[in-house]
Order: structure tokens, then C-alpha cells, then sequence
């Protein structure tokens, strides 16, 4: 609501300016509108299509699922880590939160306490332990 009006009156600027081919102006706030109308698609097909999951209907089964809180233990460093499996809008790896299509949460799902994992990273493979399953 902000933005277009604001690039559809940069655009109008530019165009006063005179000649378009050699206007920097003017292909700048075109391209940046171009860009802004990408996003909102973007944004609109991701409403269209999301799906909202409330976790505390969801059966605790002990297995890693959607929603669910993994402490993780690397088995050869012991070193451990705890992640919230969530949507992929919702992960923040500085908050311990992982997108459930991350490789570590693909590794995780319908496992369950005391299983070993093999997560094939970046940096190699890393085998994990899973140490507990917390359903919020």
C-alpha cells in the first residue's frame, strides 16, 4: 500500500524528464516496480496455498513430526543442539528453528528418542542421536 504508489509516482517523475531510451531514472523505478510486483505474487500464491497447522491438536506420538522440539546430539562430537521443526517461512536458525525441509528435519521426521540419524550436510555427514521429542 506504501511502495506502489510511491514507484508509480517515481515512474511519473522519470517520465518528465523527457526522452525514456537514456532516462536512468525512469528504468530504475521500472525495474524496481517490476521486482516489488514479483514479491507480491509471490507473497499472494504463498497465502493461496498455505495451510495453518495448530500442534497442539496433533498426537504426540514420540516421534519427530511438524512443530515438534529435537535436542539432537552429534555421536562423535557429543555436542548437542536443540531445533523446532517448522514451516519454511517460520525458520530461523539463530532461534533454533529449522524448516521441516531442511536435510537435518528430513533426517528427523518419524524418528523417535534414542534413534541414531545420518545427515548429509554441506561439510560431510554428520550421524546424530536423538536425545528427546517435545511436542508443544
Amino acid at each position: 500500500k506504501v511502495i506502489r504508489p510511491k514507484l508509480s509516482q517515481d515512474i511519473g517523475t522519470a517520465r518528465e524528464l523527457g526522452d525514456l531510451k537514456e532516462n536512468a531514472e525512469y528504468h530504475a523505478a521500472r525495474e524496481q516496480q517490476g521486482m516489488v510486483e514479483a514479491r507480491i505474487r509471490d507473497i499472494e500464491g504463498r497465502m493461496q496455498n498455505a495451510v495453518v497447522i495448530d500442534v497442539t491438536t496433533i498426537a504426540h506420538t514420540g516421534k519427530v513430526i511438524f512443530g515438534t522440539t529435537v535436542e539432537i546430539a552429534n555421536v562423535e562430537t557429543d555436542e548437542s543442539v536443540v531445533y523446532q521443526i517448522v514451516g519454511e517461512d517460520e525458520a530461523d536458525i539463530k532461534k533454533g528453528k529449522i524448516s521441516v525441509g531442511s536435510p537435518i528435519a528430513r533426517a528427523l521426521i518419524a524418528k523417535e528418542e534414542g534413534d541414531v540419524v545420518v545427515v548429509k550436510t554441506p561439510s560431510g555427514v554428520i550421524e546424530y542421536e536423538i536425545i528427546e521429542v517435545r511436542h508443544i
